[in-house]
């Protein structure tokens, strides 16, 4: 990925002389002034630095810099001024999270060596970001895959939930929907602590006996309990935890996206379950929108909208050792004895191909499942040699 730096000032001599200099060791755009450089972030950002004058007519440094923040918080930010007061320093850095703070006039040495430093810092976060997003999300999947071997009724449910979440986060654009996404692959991992018959019964739409009862609405505090202790997923362990519940406004704006994931995991959840019993996709979308009336009707369009079937293909008969990767099961897969093995809407894994083929070794079950599967993987497959 191109790391871009933009260089912004009110003067034009200035923008030209650091171009001059540094175009050679950097890839420089330079912006005349505020408005024209958050049309460019907007354009052709995110940068990777962004270097700007305080001093500037209509929207100072400091202002530009917070609104850049804004757009892209990875953005390493650095001030550049003739006015070295302590007072602007204190306010550029606070209110614009300043990497650097620069005096005019910035010999050429000194600037390639501070953007130097910003690029560094810049691969040190977009790192961290990808050992979060990436490594984390990926680890966390394989975690799922494994304890929907032992629970597949719970598991299937979390995963319809993850491609519900999936359609609904890029529909709205919203911002790091891979939180969203983790939060819904882990919204049943509570539920490992519950007989497979109770979850069973749950899904059945069947009463539970009082005990019963309370032991699985207790599903989402054990998984906070087990989620909060590792680093970084305290704020998903959070939007588990009230996933059955409204999230109470808190006025904390750093709880802002954590409370929409908890709505957003609370709402789909109930949507899934719905949809599980045999409510249409429309009837579903518009009674949770009739109760829940503060909520985005954003999401509640996107909802609608959605068709989860849209991208399978055909649903057909599909022998066990014939199965691949990406295949969608379209029929619970169950033992002789009617123990569940696989849910229906559960992704066809090397996991779950390993466990069907170990079981139809034993006999214990029948040679072919029904699946669907995706069109991109169809048109793959039938333009493969």
């Amino acid at each position: 990925m191109a790391e871009n730096i933009l260089l912004v000032d009110d003067d034009a001599n200035i923008l030209d002389g650091y171009r001059r200099s540094l175009s050679r060791e950097f890839q420089m755009e330079t912006a005349l002034g505020g408005p024209q450089a958050l049309a460019l972030a907007a354009e052709k950002g995110p940068y990777a630095v962004v270097i700007s004058d305080m001093r500037m007519p209509g929207m100072d440094g400091v202002q530009l810099l917070s609104r850049i923040k804004a757009l892209s918080p990875d953005t390493i930010r650095v001030m550049l001024t003739g006015n070295a007061d302590t007072e602007t320093a204190i306010s550029a850095i606070n209110e614009g999270s300043i990497f650097r703070f620069l005096n005019k006039p910035c010999s050429k040495e000194v600037m390639a060596k501070t953007i130097t430093a910003a690029l560094v810092q810049y691969r040190l976060v977009i790192a961290e970001k990808q050992l979060l997003e990436q490594t984390l999300s990926g680890s966390l999947q394989v975690l799922t895959q494994v304890l929907s071997l032992v629970n597949p009724a719970a598991f299937g449910r979390a995963e319809r939930a993850r491609r519900y979440i999936h359609h609904v986060v890029t529909a709205m654009k919203l911002k790091n929907p891979w939180q969203y996404e983790v939060a819904a692959m882990l919204s049943q991992l509570g539920c490992v602590t519950l007989a497979p018959e109770t979850i069973d019964a749950v899904y059945r739409g069947e009463t539970l006996c009082p005990n019963e009862q309370a032991q699985y609405d207790a599903h989402p505090s054990v998984a906070y309990t087990l989620l909060s202790k590792i680093p970084r997923l305290e704020p998903i362990a959070w939007m588990i935890e009230h996933q059955n519940q409204p999230a109470a406004e808190t006025g904390d704006a750093e709880m802002t996206d954590i409370r929409l994931g908890a709505e957003i995991l609370r709402l789909i959840l109930a949507y899934e379950q719905a949809i599980h019993k045999g409510t249409s996709r429309t009837e579903a979308a518009h009674l949770l929108a009739r109760q829940n009336r503060s909520f985005s009707p954003e999401f509640f369009q996107a909802l609608v909208a959605l068709d989860p079937n849209a991208d399978e293909g055909e649903i057909r008969k599909c022998r066990i050792d014939d199965l691949s990767a990406g295949m969608i099961i379209q029929q619970e897969v169950q033992s002789h004895d009617g123990t569940l093995l696989v849910s229906k809407g559960q992704e066809v894994t090397p996991a779950v191909i390993f466990k069907l083929k170990n079981f139809q070794a034993r006999r214990v079950i029948g040679g072919e499942v029904t699946v669907s599967m995706p069109t991109t993987t169809l048109a793959f497959v039938k333009s493969a040699p």
